[in-house]
């Protein structure tokens, strides 16, 4: 681990973290905290994804619709407006709406064959932004000064990573640059995750394996075909499942680094109680070992 202590945590001049763990946990809102605290770089992964490696795809998705519009597609093939997706770290709508949901195209369905192709163009573009971290440590220190950096990843990094192997490419370059941080949650997170999934569905990432796997489940409990299945509904069957399959991914990734819990890191309100936490954590992975 880049630092294998709490006193080394302490005494690092330049302090580096990957926070990781199920989507709507404390990653992002503990970035943001440190972020405008006004000492710490702050890197999306998945507003890396979005802009840099599937920006081209989402907006020439959009363009597609436009052109189904007679005035709209007048208008594009005369270069007379210009269409983009307006990605923020708050905001990662676009990405997840080119993401996409298997099913009936009258619910706004994809056919599976087209699901499946664009979650490999996100599995792609998540492991190329992960290993972008190495160059945005040099840039937001050559470029902006800042020594703190924190990689705010998203929920599905378990999902492209084999932590189980010491030798995974993107495991080994992400531990040698950062301190890994996993943020894990209680039952009653799971609970509320799920409820709170369950009032909005939106697009995940599965790995091609448990897709194919949990698909054929759907299919034949609904007993409907792959174009009738109501988008929503498969995803709503299958999040709970996603959370099993991922929470032995993430102890997994854990294991290079340090655990905090989600209860804990809502109570931190700035960059010391984050340096703090982080000490106590080190703390007790070394008290563990």
């Amino acid at each position: 681990m880049i630092y294998k202590t709490a006193a080394d945590w302490r005494a690092a001049k330049a302090k580096h973290v990957l926070l990781f763990g199920m989507s709507g946990l404390g990653k992002t809102h503990a970035s943001n905290m440190l972020r405008e605290g006004g000492n710490w770089f702050h890197y999306s992964v998945d507003y890396r994804i979005g802009t840099r490696y599937m920006g081209e795809f989402i907006a020439d998705n959009f363009k597609r619709e436009a052109m189904k519009v007679p005035l709209l597609r007048e208008l594009l093939m005369t270069d007379s407006v210009y269409i983009s997706s307006n990605i923020t770290f708050d905001n990662l709508a676009p990405l997840s709406t080119y993401l996409g949901k298997p099913g009936d195209a009258a619910r706004g369905g994809l056919s599976f064959a087209e699901y499946g192709r664009r979650l490999q163009q996100h599995r792609d573009a998540e492991v190329a932004a992960l290993l972008d971290t190495r160059h945005f440590i040099a840039r937001a220190r050559d470029l902006y000064g800042y020594a703190n950096f924190v990689c705010d990843s998203g929920g599905s990094i378990c999902e492209v990573v084999d932590p189980d192997n010491p030798d995974d490419p993107v495991m080994q370059a992400l531990s040698e640059d950062m301190l890994m941080v996993w943020i894990a949650g209680s039952e009653a997170h799971r609970e509320e995750l799920i409820r709170r999934f369950d009032r909005a569905p939106k697009p995940i990432y599965y790995q091609p394996d448990f897709l194919a796997r949990i698909w054929a489940d759907y299919l034949a409990q609904s007993g409907k075909g792959p174009d009738a299945v109501d988008p929503d509904a498969f995803l709503r069957f299958a999040y709970a499942q996603v959370l099993a399959h991922r929470q032995p991914r993430y102890a997994a990734m854990a294991r290079w680094g340090v655990t905090v819990t989600a209860a804990e890191i809502a109570r931190v309100t700035d960059a010391a109680g984050f340096t703090d936490l982080i000490a106590l954590a080190l703390d007790r992975r070394q008290a563990s070992a």
